[in-house]
């Protein structure tokens, strides 16, 4: 609507629904125009005006484009809650889609395709094959997008009609944003369904990039993005695709910019001539400068981008530093992006141009912005070992000024100085001392107390500096204690004399009677025995010499990092997270009819968020919630469903240490399955029993749990928290259980997330869950996360992939193990196992009367297993070998495999 139609928003009279319906039915064609457009502000403004329904769709009869439009606006808005007369449309709505001005053509099919409601789904096809062979190209694009919108609301559909080969067809479209929009809609339905559905090949590259000198800005995104996930096959394609690649650099559209990047960083990795890679990384220099001079919001997500980007290619920006230089008027969420990467590009050769404009931020108003500042001199010192001196004078110099925060924050960064190069700037200890009386910040005070003590010997009046934090021992933060016993312990090592020796008993005292701490409480108790039965023992343990320390505080784990590269320029990259730990996606499987259950729980679609889902209006609805499925137990119990109960509070705070939500919820149904494992026996939870096990479907890892209520009483209100493990696991929303009446069970499946709680520590398998309801408390219980779970289906690796993986990984890398008591009988039947559970066939070899078989798997994030099966059929005993990035991982492999090879 255009700017003067704000009228129709203005409040009318009592009878309002009366009068509109009159209108619309007016014989005068202006009356009924105007009529619609007061249905669609009342609309817009929350007014219900669904009764108005046939009397809109009968002004659908008419050559106004605009009216028809209008039209169109209201059914997809209430299509959903009136199908029955949505159907009054569909003959329009075909009628339409031949009609000889293209623009209605291309209308009518778009709102077919947004109407999600089956029975219109069947009436939607014909006309929308007749639209992807339109003459009109923009009906054609419009169509092509149309098809993504069907595959969401009835896959099977769009499969058996041979859709999909059409939007192939039009890959290989004379139209450029034709093929974008195809390009689109088919990337879009690949990412929502667990088959290749559409993968770049070198026929279909070659049309893509010619597509792409010529469409709109969004369409070079959506082809750069679907370019960036094809693998040249030799550094000589590599190139050819860079080159032709490269102009895109200059668009004016950042996100066109940022595409444009990732897929050449991603072909560079193929490039193997050094001087093509030196002028790529030349030409990507300017073009990420020049997003930096955009607004702030853009220069953000460019610096996140960034970030990443001089982790993998530092040599890009090198010679950049000065544009990363904070302006007085940026943001501060820009600054603290900009003094990260300036970390990262600090080299010998402009550490003292760095230096200054650090020294120049330590002065600043921004508290946190100061603190940060100093924090990146210390870093530098530990990062270039030739420009420690001078990072430690400028520190110094920053201690003089004798601002309370920068002196507290120059003492931390100093410590991790002293374990970076020791016994080399300890001469400015006596300086450091001087501050004591300043510090109030327990980070700091911990750093002080560790330098006193760690060079007790060399600091005449040790004991009486420590002395002066003694005093207020017991009102200390635990980490202040913590450190004050260790330094005390030292000092006593080094000087055991008198002074030391009665500051020992009285911190030890302090530390193991006086204390409610159990770390320091047992940490005191190891420091006294030790040193009342082997001080040398404890000089060994005490004054060990410590590991040196390097900064690595901001950089990710390599596998992390490809994964976020494959990802610039989405959300990824700016949360520096991988997309599967903050949105999960059901894949997509064919429907089923209405009569048919869904075996996995999940009904085809997918939630992009396991919390304030918009309601698309899809049918059937898409849910990444769990689906219970509540049960009597015995013939004679009814289920009775209650009223959906208000959410309850958070009766269990942060639970075991985490930071996931608890909250109780109502949903849909999903059928028995197998017996679980009991968890929780009735015997134990006042008869509440709980049976589950973490299950894999369609790509997505879910909890299945039953609840069976044995006790006397009505159980509802049940929430669910996860502690941290090695893999992150925590629910992906919330827990969906009915109430539960006594002698009654429910089943329920729960979408889980990886990556969200991760646990510190070696890789163990353990998984604790605690479960709450209204009437009883809290119940713990522990799990085993199986790795049968995470193998997931890009663990299939082709021969000449797999040979060389196994050769570029150390022999170290390689880890094996006997099952003496496994008997395999049949090796069709036990990779058809092997399959199954996401472990791929490679090839097998005889050795001797032996059969040797190799496969590959892969957890997330990248992590592969090699595997080397060695066996005789019939005999038994299985050796198995296997090549790993991450050996820590094999005790977990090796429990999974024997559960695959017992059966």
């Amino acid at each position: 609507m255009s700017g003067h139609d704000s009228k129709y928003f203005s409040t009318t009279k009592k009878g309002e629904i009366p009068e509109l319906k009159e209108e619309l039915n007016s014989q005068y064609k202006d009356k009924r125009k105007d009529a619609v457009k007061k249905v669609i502000a009342a609309m817009t403004v929350g007014k219900d005006v669904s009764s108005l329904f046939t009397d809109v769709v009968n002004c659908m009869q008419t050559e106004n484009l605009e009216l028809k439009k209008l039209v169109y606006l209201y059914l997809i808005n209430y299509a959903k809650s009136q199908p029955d007369l949505a159907i009054l449309a569909v003959n329009t709505f075909v009628k339409d889609s031949q009609d000889p001005n293209p623009l209605i053509r291309a209308l009518a099919v778009r709102t077919m395709g947004c109407i999600r409601v089956d029975k219109i789904t069947e009436y939607l096809c014909d006309p929308l094959q007749r639209c992807l062979k339109d003459d009109d190209p923009y009906v054609r694009k419009t169509a092509s997008i149309c098809v993504a919108k069907l595959y969401d609301i009835n896959a099977e559909l769009v499969e058996d009609r041979g859709f999909l080969e059409s939007l192939k067809d039009l890959i290989s479209d004379n139209n450029p944003m034709v093929v974008a929009n195809a390009v689109a809609a088919l990337s879009e339905i690949q990412e929502n369904s667990s088959r290749p559905i559409f993968e770049v090949t070198s026929h279909t590259l070659s049309k893509l990039l010619t597509a792409l000198n010529e469409c709109t800005e969004w369409g070079q995104v959506f082809i750069l993005d679907a370019l960036s996930k094809y693998k040249a096959a030799d550094a000589r394609e590599a190139e050819s695709i860079v080159e032709r690649v490269t102009p895109r650099l200059q668009h004016a559209n950042c996100a066109v910019v940022l595409s444009a990047v990732k897929m050449i960083l991603q072909q560079m990795e193929l490039i193997t001539s050094t001087d093509v890679v030196r002028n790529l990384c030349k030409k990507m220099a300017p073009p990420l400068v020049t997003l930096l001079s955009a607004e702030p919001e853009i220069q953000y997500v460019a610096l996140r981008n960034i970030n990443l980007i001089v982790q993998r290619r530092p040599t890009i920006l090198a010679h950049e530093i000065k544009v990363f230089f904070c302006k007085y008027n940026d943001p501060i969420y820009v600054k603290m992006e900009k003094l990260e990467i300036m970390i990262k590009l600090a080299s010998d050769r402009n550490i003292d141009q760095v230096l200054l404009e650090f020294k120049e931020y330590a002065t600043e108003v921004d508290v946190d912005f100061v603190r940060k500042a100093v924090r990146a001199i210390g870093r530098c010192a530990i990062k270039l070992e030739r420009a420690a001196e001078r990072c430690i004078s400028v520190l110094l110099e920053l201690i003089k000024i004798k601002v309370n925060y920068v002196v507290q924050e120059a003492i931390i960064v100093i410590k991790d100085i002293f374990r970076r190069y020791p016994n080399t700037y300890e001469s400015i200890i006596a300086t450091l001392c001087e501050s004591l009386d300043t510090l109030d910040e327990p980070e700091a005070k911990a750093s002080m107390i560790w330098i006193i003590g760690e060079y007790a010997e060399r600091i005449d009046n040790a004991d009486e500096l420590l002395e002066s934090f003694l005093e207020s021992f017991p009102e200390e933060p635990a980490q202040v204690q913590l450190q004050l016993l260790t330094a005390t312990v030292k000092l006593f090592l080094k000087k055991p004399t008198e002074g030391p020796q009665q500051m020992i008993q009285v911190v030890l005292n302090n530390a193991t009677v006086e204390t409610d701490n159990p770390d320091l409480r047992d940490r005191a108790y190891i420091y006294w025995r030790l040193l009342s039965t082997d001080p040398e023992a404890a000089k060994d343990v005490v004054l060990a010499e410590k590991p040196v320390i390097s900064d690595d505080s901001n950089q990710l784990d390599p596998s992390l990092l490809d994964e976020l590269l494959a990802n610039i320029a989405t959300l990824s990259s700016v949360y520096h997270k991988p997309p599967d730990s903050f949105v999960t996606r059901v894949k997509t499987t064919p429907q089923r009819s209405e009569e048919e259950d869904y075996p996995d729980g999940s009904e085809a679609g997918y939630s992009e968020s396991s919390a304030h889902a918009p309601d698309s209006g899809a049918s059937p609805p898409t849910s990444s919630s769990s689906v219970p499925y509540a049960s009597p137990k015995h013939p004679a119990a009814t289920q009775v469903s209650p009223p959906p109960s208000a959410p309850a509070p958070d009766l269990l705070g942060d639970l075991i240490g985490l930071d996931n939500a608890i909250v109780p919820v109502d949903q849909p149904v999903e059928p028995a399955g197998p017996p679980l494992p009991v968890l929780l026996p009735a015997s134990t939870g006042q008869g509440l029993q709980i049976s589950a096990h973490l299950a894999r479907k369609d790509g997505q890892i879910f909890y299945s749990m039953l609840f069976e209520n044995n006790s006397q009483i009505p159980l509802d209100g049940f929430m669910i928290q996860f502690n941290k493990n090695s893999f992150g696991l925590a629910p992906a929303g919330p827990l969906q259980v009915p109430q539960l009446q006594p002698g009654t069970s429910a089943r329920t499946l729960l979408p889980m997330v990886l990556f969200q709680n991760m646990a510190p520590g070696p890789p163990n398998s353990l998984l604790q869950v605690a479960v709450k309801n209204n009437q009883q408390p809290v119940w713990y219980f522990s799990d085993k996360i199986s790795l049968l779970v995470l193998f997931s289906e890009d663990g299939k690796m082709e021969r000449a992939s797999f040979l060389e993986a196994w050769k570029s990984l150390p022999d170290s890398n390689e880890v094996s193990k006997e099952f003496p008591g496994i008997t395999v009988n049949s090796l069709e039947g036990i990779l058809d196992r092997l399959a199954a559970s996401k472990v791929f066939f490679i090839a097998k070899r005889k050795h001797a009367n032996q059969e040797v078989l190799y496969l590959s798997a892969q957890v997330p994030r990248g992590i592969t297993f090699l595997i080397e099966l060695t066996m005789v059929a019939g005999a038994p005993g299985v050796k198995c070998a296997i090549k790993t990035p991450s050996p820590e991982m094999a005790p977990l492999f090796f429990e999974a495999i024997e559960t695959l090879l017992r059966g």
